[in-house]
């Protein structure tokens, strides 16, 4: 009886060699760092990827790819490392914060400036739950005096795939399950299979645009009043987070804010933001 052959594992089908090199190339090109924990889900989320290419190992797939003939090659190298997990109100003390005290002030200062514009940019958006969330917010605050004002919301991620999802505002029902009734009735239409859609109003103020944030330079002419950028620099390490804040800092207007995820955190001495609260930072300088 033939003894059964046992499945083989991650460092059976990646070297070290291998993966340090996918790992300097993740790390160069789009910031993020990939521990050695991670060559289990590195190998998981390639091994399609080679296949469907025609490769017969992950070294002719690094050699390619290093080859630098292809920007879709590393367009879909990000689409497969990024992890894109999210829902509607995650973390709802952020949007809490942003509805009672954020829009409020903002609002306010505005109105004393002349400057009816309001400019929010949400860097690594993914599937488009956390920037409909604010617009929503954003128009039940301005509620009828919003004719009067002009609320844009900049929404960018590295992975063009995932922004197609964010741009067709159609979501399973259990995604949309934690935001507020008022919110989810007054915002969505259900579609035929249950689905639900966010409404023309909140999408039509939306810009949704591919974006590494690893460009030496960031391509906005005017700065944000809030940049939220959560739960994307937990796979940075501190030089890279540092380097982002730093930049996300030149964009932040004054008195403007970043919103960072729960599980992430700036040291004081490492950012020129002012500390506000858990995860909350604003510029005063």
């Amino acid at each position: 009886m033939a003894q059964a052959v046992a499945p083989l594992t991650a460092e059976d089908r990646i070297s070290d060699q291998e993966f340090q090199a996918i790992r300097r190339l993740v790390y160069r090109q789009f910031g993020i760092n990939l521990t050695e924990q991670k060559k289990t889900l590195v190998v998981g989320r390639l091994q399609k990827v080679i296949k469907n290419r025609g490769f017969d190992s992950f070294r002719d797939y690094i050699d390619w790819l290093g080859s630098g003939k292809s920007a879709e090659a590393l367009e879909e190298l990000a689409n497969n490392i990024s992890t894109n997990h999210t829902f509607f109100y995650r973390e709802k003390a952020h949007f809490e914060y942003f509805s009672q005290k954020i829009l409020p002030e903002l609002t306010a200062r505005k109105e004393q400036s002349g400057d009816r514009t309001l400019r929010i940019w949400c860097a690594g958006c993914s599937s488009g739950e956390e920037p409909y969330t604010l617009m929503m917010l954003m128009l039940e605050h301005l509620g009828a005096k919003l004719n009067g004002w002009n609320p844009r919301l900049l929404a960018t991620d590295l992975s063009a795939q995932i922004l197609k999802t964010a741009m067709s505002g159609v979501y399973e029902e259990d995604r949309v399950a934690d935001l507020p009734a008022g919110l989810r009735n007054k915002y969505f239409s259900k579609l035929p299979d249950g689905d639900l859609s966010v409404a023309n109003t909140i999408r039509s103020r939306i810009d949704f645009r591919r974006h590494n944030l690893m460009e030496a330079k960031f391509p906005f002419n005017k700065p944000f009043d809030a940049i939220f950028c959560r739960n994307v620099m937990i796979y940075f390490d501190r030089e890279t987070r540092n380097a982002l804040v730093a930049k996300f800092h030149q964009h932040t207007a004054m008195g403007g804010h970043l919103l960072i995820g729960h599980s992430e955190s700036l040291g004081r001495d490492d950012t020129e933001y002012d500390y506000v609260m858990p995860a909350v930072y604003r510029r005063v300088l």
